[in-house]
């Protein structure tokens, strides 16, 4: 990096301050927030990190005016923090930037309107971010990763801030998503608890009030919740306002919704359709619709092994491995309906020895005892309306809907 003259070093420096005093007297909240913007590596705030590195007494210049030393507290490691951030020291960086966040809240404290709520969002933002990088520095040095967990802690105390009365309290959806972010970063998401807790039972909230970024960002978080938990219908409910109200042109975030909402919906009986997981990329789950279709369960334990991976960093494996019963169900209504064209009087009649044959023709070696367990089990969850006539292993259904669709409600536990 190619450090400027101490003259422009100077003037570098000043232009800061000034800009930063004038933006807070004027309310200038879009000019304010591009000051805290470490991660857009802006042109300008790089330059003014040489000037720091270069002039190296910036506090001289806060403290001599009185119209930069008010602000003192604040802008005294904001500086530290980007001239750590500039020379790559990234846990300094993120002290400096605690201390900087910590200052700024407290003079936020003060301000009576909501004017700089999009500032604090930045700062939000940034000390998530700066922790994460802060965290990969210290893993890459061998010691324990411990700022993002210190971000969330800060981050709280700004929820504290927020979830009061008045205008102000618009601004905590955005600090929960941050808070969601490090928990499900740190695999701590029970933590999210607290922070659902306030937002959907206290009654000074209206979630409708909130921007809608916000809305779709807390739906997306919590119907991962709900899918963690097994709460399938809570889960298509989230997720399907997430992606209703989503940006139709942040494709990335559509698809980041699907690759949950598509487990979520099958688990439920539907079925996406093929041009969807094209236009998204979400092949993997191709297989998985494919064998549902078909009744395949070779085809189904085949797509779980080839994308378990995948499927295990998201967390939905065990959703699309529960989906082992819907396949059973239809491999039976298929060799019902085959029954069916060759002799309507005993169609209503399944010989276990038929649905052995038929999985052995998928591969699937199994005897008359594991087809009768299994067989009880889609019984006893209402996926075939029947009963069973022991002596002759035969499985007698009913001869009204003796395969009772989901209709989007999830199997029975």
């Amino acid at each position: 990096m190619a450090y400027p003259s101490m003259g422009e070093a100077h003037r570098r420096i000043t232009d800061y301050l000034n800009k930063f005093c004038d933006t807070v007297s004027y309310q200038d909240v879009a000019s304010l927030a591009q000051l805290f913007s470490f991660s857009s590596n802006s042109p300008s705030l790089l330059s003014l990190a040489d000037a720091l590195n270069f002039f190296q007494d910036a506090n001289r210049l806060i403290k001599q005016s009185d119209k930069f030393s008010q602000f003192g507290e604040i802008l005294a490691p904001l500086f530290r923090s980007l001239q750590s951030y500039r020379l790559g020291n990234l846990v300094e960086a993120y002290h400096a930037f605690e201390k900087f966040a910590n200052a700024f809240i407290q003079e936020f404290r003060n301000w009576e309107s909501a004017w700089a709520l999009e500032a604090l969002y930045v700062i939000a933002y940034e000390i998530r971010v700066l922790a994460e990088r802060a965290d990969r520095e210290l893993s890459s040095n061998g010691k324990s990763p411990e700022k993002l967990k210190g971000a969330g802690s800060f981050l709280m105390k700004v929820f504290g801030v927020l979830a009061g009365k008045g205008p102000k309290r618009v601004g905590a959806l955005y600090v929960t998503c941050q808070l969601f972010k490090i928990y499900f970063k740190l695999g701590t998401v029970h933590l999210c608890r607290s922070v659902i807790r306030s937002i959907e039972t206290a009654r000074i909230f209206d979630f409708e009030e909130f921007p809608r970024r916000d809305k779709v960002t807390y739906m997306y978080y919590t119907g991962r919740l709900e899918v963690f938990n097994e709460n399938f219908p809570a889960a298509d409910h989230k997720l399907s306002y997430a992606l209703t109200h989503c940006n139709p042109l942040r494709e990335a975030n559509i698809r980041m919704i699907l690759k949950y909402l598509i487990p979520v919906k099958l688990s439920l009986g539907i079925l996406p359709k093929t041009c969807l997981l094209e236009k998204y990329n979400l092949l993997e789950y191709n297989d998985v619709v494919q064998a549902l279709k078909r009744g395949d369960l070779r085809l189904l334990r085949h797509a779980l092994q080839e994308h378990e991976d995948q499927f295990l960093r998201s967390g939905v494996y065990l959703v699309l491995e529960k989906l082992e019963l819907q396949v059973y169900q239809r491999l039976v209504k298929k060799i019902y309906f085959i029954q069916k064209q060759k002799d309507p009087s005993k169609a209503h009649q399944l010989k276990l020895e038929v649905i052995v044959k038929a999985l052995k023709w998928l591969e699937m070696d199994m005897d008359l005892d594991e087809v009768e367990c299994i067989m009880t089990i889609l019984i006893y969850k209402n996926l075939v309306k029947g009963y069973f006539a022991h002596k002759s292993k035969v499985v007698v259904l009913s001869k009204q809907d003796p395969f009772p669709k989901l209709n989007g409600k999830p199997v029975n536990s």
